[in-house]
């Protein structure tokens, strides 16, 4: 069983920087994907960014490339989401998430949620 735990969600201007934090417990070996997500009221959750725990490897949303970072602490157990340059479209609540297995985009693939952090960018 895994349980994640968010943080660091809240109010920044436009063009300003944000960085969430997920905690992680119980079992992370083997192949191990964590990702963040993101939803709206009225919309789908969809994918943000995501990370393999051992690798390091990495893959972004379109919508962030260049402007947010996944990077993971293995000796914190903790996963980070930087996001810089923030627009009034980055507005949220995000979510961290976790699958066993490689990296995948798809909200269904992965298994263990955290409670969400809300993240709200002002024009």
């Amino acid at each position: 069983q895994v349980q994640l735990v968010e943080s660091g969600g809240g109010l920044v201007q436009a063009g300003g920087s944000l960085r969430l934090s997920c905690g992680i417990s119980g079992r992370t070996g083997g192949r191990f994907a964590l990702g963040w997500f993101r939803q709206t009221p009225g919309k789908e959750r969809e994918f943000v960014a995501d990370i393999m725990w051992n690798a390091g490897d990495t893959y972004y949303a379109d919508s962030v490339k260049g402007r947010f970072t996944i990077c993971r602490d293995i000796a914190k157990n903790t996963v980070y989401l930087q996001m810089n340059s923030l627009e009034p479209e980055d507005t949220g609540i995000y979510y961290c998430a976790a699958r066993r297995g490689i990296q995948l985009v798809d909200v269904l693939a992965y298994a263990y949620w955290g409670q969400g952090t809300q993240v709200t960018v002002s024009s």
